[in-house]
């Protein structure tokens, strides 16, 4: 199971349920907008504050706080060295790909919700490519020899 969850790049879970959101909206919208839109800027849950308006969280809020956790999650995950992270890694940016294209080609997914998280997307492979140069010059030490 541990193994799983490292090769698995835990940001496919906001995509995929951005996904179902996306490709269930169907219909047209004024003005060239995304038909998405209006399933997005639903009310997925309303608070009163003590100021004394309703502090509304959105569907959108709700995916893009659940990209920012897994986020964070795969961001620890990518300090390990370990050929499962590699490989992680490498599903991550295919992932980031898949979003890209859907981003620029298909018209539910050109909202900003959807271009943070393929921005999310993009900053897990950033992290985990950087991490591993970092870990790759520690162990193999600034002149060339290897760490023991």
């Amino acid at each position: 199971m541990r193994k799983a969850f490292t090769l698995f790049p835990l940001l496919v879970v906001p995509v995929l349920i951005y996904n179902l959101i996306a490709f269930s909206a169907g219909g047209e919208t004024a003005a060239g907008l995304p038909p998405v839109l209006a399933r997005l800027d639903a009310v997925f849950f309303e608070m009163p504050m003590i100021s004394g308006v309703s502090w509304r969280f959105e569907v959108s809020d709700t995916l893009l706080f659940l990209g920012l956790g897994v986020l964070f999650v795969e961001i620890v995950k990518s300090t390990s060295t370990r050929s499962a992270a590699i490989a992680n890694h490498a599903a991550s940016m295919f992932l980031l790909v898949f979003c890209m294209i859907e981003f620029l080609m298909m018209r539910n997914f050109a909202t900003a919700t959807f271009f943070l998280l393929t921005m999310m997307c993009f900053l897990d492979v950033l992290a985990g490519v950087m991490v591993t140069i970092v870990s790759a010059r520690r162990d193999f030490g600034v002149n060339g020899e290897i760490a023991h």
